[in-house]
């Protein structure tokens, strides 16, 4: 199952990092190169600072193929995407819900504590879009005021919590994700933030 949800959180961020330029006047390579560093970026920095190689995108070459499948879907069906404002909200939101909790697992089987595994599952699903944003000179969705990497590391923690408990993985990934996804969705729809520094 843990192939399966890296497979799908690849498809969702290659989609999300290929609209983020629909108004930038990009070609079709620089959308497909959009899609694929935010598909890649958090992951193989995780991969990098863990030590973890080769890079799961270069041991697999099936996670290529879901990052094509991602363009292929946001050019055949780019029309009607852009004309939906939440778009690329939606499939941000389940790009960073599948990585979070992907990254913990990651970490986790390689034998690192949870407290580090927490923080590497957040990073590994905020820095693909981090990368996406700066690229196309937006202010990173990390710093506005928004509930992001805070939704991701709430998941983690509560995946490490049941799984301290001894919760069935596969529900224990299934309510993790699912959290994350509940915390970004309420958090938009009721404009919540965190307290801001002043």
């Amino acid at each position: 199952m843990q192939y399966a949800l890296e497979l799908v959180g690849t498809y969702f961020f290659a989609i999300s990092g290929a609209l983020a330029i629909q108004n930038k006047d990009q070609d079709l390579f620089g959308v497909g190169f959009m899609g694929f560093i935010t598909a890649i970026g958090g992951g193989s920095l995780r991969d990098i600072l863990i030590g973890a190689y080769p890079l799961v995108w270069i041991e697999n070459v099936t996670f290529l193929y879901a990052i094509f499948a991602g363009l292929i879907t946001t050019f055949v069906f780019f029309s009607h995407m852009a004309k939906l404002r939440k778009t690329l909200f939606l499939f941000d939101t389940l790009g960073i819900a599948f990585f979070t909790i992907l990254g913990v697992e990651k970490c986790l089987n390689l034998g690192f504590r949870p407290e580090v595994a927490a923080i590497m599952g957040m990073f590994s699903a905020v820095m693909g879009g981090v990368i996406r944003d700066t690229l196309t000179n937006e202010i990173p969705i990390l710093f506005r005021k928004e509930v992001y990497a805070s939704a991701c590391l709430a998941g983690a923690v509560l995946y490490l919590t049941l799984d301290s408990f001894g919760v069935v993985r596969n529900t224990n990934l299934l309510v993790s994700i699912m959290l994350i996804i509940i915390i970004r969705l309420v958090a938009v729809k009721f404009k919540l933030n965190l307290p801001i520094l002043k």
